[in-house]
């Protein structure tokens, strides 16, 4: 079925409407960074660039290192931003644009994410590395999905029971990484667990300046949650929903943060700039 102009929205060069892509621009493999400045501390590694475009906070490079072809995007911040990324860069391999039909032989993109974030767990020191074994989908954009192929309902009740989590907010969600790539990346420079991805960055993370909290304990109990030794590693706004839709579109994905700063022990590292260029070389080197 043709696929409406309403739905795929393309520029009038024929590149998708908001990454500005065309199928030739990108690589099966991908890095995702949050921030676009990050794009080029990945990039500057590379032998070859051979494509570069930017519309609003969405930057692509394309290029090779040590042979090897990788596409480097810029998404943003947050979940509704990573919507836009993973939908459109299926669209590009999985969707003929001329025709507007699905592809009857799909391509299964390799996914990884960049990222930098807080520890909660004492266990788990700055300048660490966090793998993430689960996305815990605190939002809900996820909902707006057939899901329930993907998520984990135990690990969502344990978390709904001792969080008491409150039902006038979306159901938590809880999806796996790719353990394709999680095997490829895992080594004794990093530490798994579970990250948890807020839809915002004050409140959704317990932050206070003038707006009380819906419920101003709620940090506190997702740092102590605990389900058959699957603890929450730390908080960001990404992860979950770049596992939930990889997985529902045939993708593989897995989230990669450089710890900069521990909540538990209140410490924060003295020189975060060096330790996400570390992840990124430990990136490039695995992937």
């Amino acid at each position: 079925m043709r696929i409406k102009n309403s739905e795929l929205i393309l520029n009038p060069d024929g590149s998708i409407y908001h990454l500005n892509l065309k199928p030739e621009n990108i690589s099966n493999t991908i890095i995702c960074v949050g921030d676009q400045d990050r794009v080029e501390k990945v990039t500057k590694h590379f032998d070859t660039i051979v494509f570069k475009t930017q519309k609003r906070e969405f930057k692509t490079q394309t290029g090779t290192y040590k042979g090897k072809c990788i596409t480097v995007i810029s998404t943003g911040i947050g979940p509704d931003n990573i919507d836009i990324v993973l939908n459109e860069l299926d669209a590009l391999v999985n969707i003929d644009l001329k025709t507007r039909k699905p592809k009857e032989t799909l391509t299964s993109l390799d996914i990884v994410r960049i990222g930098t974030s807080g520890s909660l767990q004492s266990n788990i020191p700055v300048d660490s590395f966090v793998l993430s074994t689960h996305g815990l989908d605190l939002n809900g954009m996820l909902h707006s999905y057939q899901i329930q192929s993907i998520s984990d309902s135990k690990l969502e009740d344990a978390f709904i029971q001792q969080t008491n989590w409150s039902p006038l907010k979306a159901r938590p969600i809880v999806v796996k990484n790719s353990k394709t790539l999680e095997k490829r990346f895992k080594s004794k420079q990093t530490c798994s667990g579970l990250t948890a991805t807020a839809g915002g960055f004050y409140g959704p993370q317990g932050r206070v300046l003038r707006l009380p909290l819906q419920d101003e304990n709620l940090n506190t109990k997702i740092d102590a949650f605990n389900f058959n030794g699957v603890c929450i590693t730390n908080f960001e706004m990404e992860t979950s929903a770049i596992y939930g839709l990889s997985k529902l579109l045939g993708h593989d994905a897995l989230s990669l943060n450089a710890i900069i700063a521990n909540r538990a022990s209140g410490t924060f590292s003295e020189n975060p700039k060096k330790i996400i260029e570390d992840l990124i070389d430990y990136t490039l080197e695995r992937i």
